[in-house]
């Protein structure tokens, strides 16, 4: 594999311009670069995420949710790579499904949802619901720049699916390490 980046500095940024894949210079305020950055923090809260998941590597069924949920590292870098080339595309229908069929797989195994919950529990699952918040903005910030130049339909549904895909999730860590969900209770009105 050839070098990819041999310089980290550029100085080209340092005027508040920055450069697309194809090489086209985009303010650094630009909806596309917001929407790049949108789903690199979402990747990294996942990787964070799958961090906080390996400190349990002394339970089977939480390795095997994060290895599940570690082709979504790699999804994430491609709808960023997406973004930055708009004539790239790589995310596909079958990514979606693979989202949906984890989606199933690991909602059989929870109770029924009969109120909302809170986002805490045990520290992964709390991650799981910052990474579902952080794929919501991902997906407002993506659709404020579909409105001015086009999102692929398949990279939105991707981006919805994953935050669905991490709120059961993080339902699912809590049911794995039996730690109960806290559920909201409404304000006493006066």
């Amino acid at each position: 594999m050839a070098n990819r980046l041999t310089k980290i500095y550029t100085k080209q940024g340092d005027k508040g311009l920055t450069r697309l894949a194809s090489g086209q210079k985009v303010a650094k305020d630009h909806p596309r670069i917001q929407a790049l950055g949108e789903v690199d923090m979402l990747n990294s809260q996942t990787g964070l995420l799958l961090a906080y998941l390996k400190e349990n590597s002394h339970n089977p069924a939480i390795i095997d949710l994060a290895n599940q949920l570690t082709p979504c590292l790699h999804r994430l870098f491609d709808v960023g790579g997406e973004l930055a080339m708009p004539k790239y595309q790589t995310i596909s229908e079958q990514d979606i499904q693979y989202l949906e069929q984890l989606i199933d797989k690991w909602n059989e195994q929870l109770g029924p949802l009969e109120e909302f919950i809170l986002p805490t529990g045990a520290i992964p699952a709390a991650q799981a619901h910052i990474c579902r918040s952080q794929a919501r903005t991902a997906e407002r910030v993506c659709q404020t720049l579909h409105k001015i130049e086009g999102v692929r339909d398949k990279l939105m549904a991707y981006l919805n699916r994953i935050s669905d895909l991490f709120f059961v999730c993080a339902r699912y860590i809590n049911h794995l390490l039996a730690v109960p969900e806290t559920l909201w209770q409404a304000a006493i009105k006066v």
